[in-house]
């Protein structure tokens, strides 16, 4: 089954942010591809990626970037699909300036972004569940199962 959700990282050190992303990814039903692609190191790459991914069936994209953070707004620039950007708590100050950096983006180019760090990978999961739930009633019940188990105090 093809990816319904792109969870691209700038560096292999990002991957311990996504550990609970991705079971949450799982139990909403959503098939994904993890992919590590710079936008400053490897832009050649980044773009073979996102283009392949949109072509296989991608309808959101997830970007995990540190310090300049420029990931989630290089992709945004290479598709017309929804782009979540997750701040990563590197460098001398701790994710503000990815913070900063990926919710900055010019009219016209926009990058939903959550929280700092892990907590934000999970928000990640959840609203591009959300996104999809639109238009997919297997996933809409998936995400309000879920809610109602935040509610009852799960985790």
């Amino acid at each position: 089954m093809p990816a319904r959700v792109v969870v691209l990282l700038g560096s292999s050190s990002d991957l311990p942010v996504i550990d609970k992303m991705l079971p949450l990814l799982d139990r909403f039903g959503l098939p994904y591809l993890v992919a590590i692609a710079s936008a400053h190191r490897q832009p050649e790459k980044l773009k073979r990626v996102v283009k392949q991914a949109e072509k296989e069936g991608a309808e959101v994209f997830v970007a995990v970037a540190g310090m300049a953070a420029h990931l989630p707004g290089v992709v945004a620039s290479l598709t017309g699909k929804p782009v979540i950007g997750v701040p990563v708590a590197s460098g001398p100050l701790a994710g503000v300036d990815a913070l900063l950096s990926i919710v900055q983006m010019p009219p016209g180019v926009p990058v939903a972004t959550v929280a700092v760090g892990s907590a934000g990978a999970r928000n990640a999961a959840c609203l591009a569940a959300r996104m999809l739930a639109l238009k997919d009633p297997e996933v809409a019940e998936a995400v309000e199962a879920y809610r109602r188990e935040l509610a009852k105090g799960g985790s």
